[in-house]
């Protein structure tokens, strides 16, 4: 993946290890859109490199000498914000030390690779590379207002899709999950996704995301998750034990089937300022799809899709948001609550259950 400028995403490898200095530097050398800046064996001759120059990403070891990773982690977020990917032994899926890294600021942490294992050496290398460009990507998303909310225009859904004069009736079909989130939203959708089963229903996904990222989070959701992921490309039919990802930089919408729903992938202008435009999905899904879908709104800041969540509520649609204690901004789902467009709020862990749950009634409605 080519980066959005000419020149590679620097990084600076901060380890107090010589061999795995040198490792890091390898897998970083492996993509052509990442260069190394530099390589630190402590955080003191890390912050020396940054006072010459700062690096668009960083990677850093938690286990050093004298102030440890995560400790400096934090100084960082706190004096000079810079994205940062936690590289380490101990930050396996759902331990202790991963939760206090990614609560600390860590744009991603990823287990050190292992060699002696070829698949899961090149499994990490991958890993690492799309964590590295996405936190680097981070650092170059458009300019908010000051308050988090996106600068520009803000354009209706009606640019690109009107809602009808009038509405007909709607068939019950399959159920269908759409979901829109924003900053903070690739780890919560982690959460989601992966704690569905196969038999999930098909899902649609609005994430903002720069360009050129999403095919590669994608991905790395497909490997972790029992349900299949993948960027989402038009006239692709929703499937259950699907969740697709609309690609960045570009709108997705619905549109119904028979009995399902296929998507469709859209050039545009940015709506509510944004391009994919979480407002756009939920306008399709109450027009086509009204009381056959789910709407979630998640962590983010602004308020896009917190306006069409309330249509597709007042299509017959099941509305909800994440709560405030588990979104890491809670800017979009608040504009949902407050305009009563969400039905309620619920923590991160129950949604996956809350999903299966709808999915569930409404097959057995559609069968009584």
């Amino acid at each position: 993946m080519a980066p959005p400028y000419a020149d590679p995403y620097s990084v600076l490898i901060v380890d107090d290890s010589t061999a795995a200095r040198a490792l890091l530097r390898k897998i970083v050398e492996s993509d052509p859109a990442l260069s190394v800046l530099g390589t630190a064996p402590d955080a003191e001759s890390a912050v020396r490199q940054m006072r010459k120059q700062l690096p668009d990403v960083m990677l850093l070891d938690l286990e050093m000498p004298g102030l440890d990773g995560l400790t400096f982690l934090k100084k960082i977020m706190a004096q000079h914000p810079i994205p940062v990917v936690v590289c380490s032994n101990h930050v396996a899926e759902g331990s202790d030390l991963r939760a206090a890294a990614l609560k600390a600021g860590a744009s991603d942490a990823i287990e050190k690779p292992d060699v002696s294992d070829q698949q899961a050496y090149r499994l990490t290398v991958r890993k690492l590379c799309d964590a590295l460009r996405a936190g680097a990507i981070s650092r170059y998303a458009p300019a908010s207002d000051g308050r988090g909310r996106p600068s520009g225009p803000k354009i209706s859904p009606d640019v690109i899709m009107p809602l009808p004069a009038n509405r007909r009736p709607i068939p019950v079909t399959e159920p269908i999950v759409c979901i829109g989130a924003s900053t903070g939203g690739t780890e919560a959708l982690r959460a989601v996704l992966t704690a569905l089963p196969p038999d999930a229903p098909a899902i649609a996904i609005v994430q903002h995301m720069p360009q050129g990222f999403t095919a590669a989070f994608a991905r790395r959701m497909d490997m972790l998750s029992q349900i299949r992921v993948a960027e989402a490309s038009s006239n692709t039919a929703m499937v259950r034990g699907t969740a697709l990802i609309a690609p960045g930089d570009q709108h997705m919408t619905l549109r119904r089937l028979t009995a399902g729903y296929r998507v469709e992938v859209v050039d545009g202008p940015h709506i509510t300022r944004h391009r994919p435009s979480v407002d756009l999905l939920f306008r399709s899904a109450a027009i086509c799809a009204g009381q056959n879908a789910l709407g979630i709104i998640m962590t983010g800041m602004g308020d896009d899709g917190a306006r069409c969540l309330g249509e597709l509520r007042q299509a017959g649609g099941t509305t909800i948001a994440q709560d405030e204690a588990t979104s890491v901004v809670f800017g979009m789902p608040r504009e949902a609550l407050e305009m009563g467009s969400a039905m309620k709020a619920l923590p991160l862990d129950k949604i996956a259950p809350f999903i299966m749950t709808f999915a569930h009634r409404h097959r057995q409605g559609a069968t009584a």
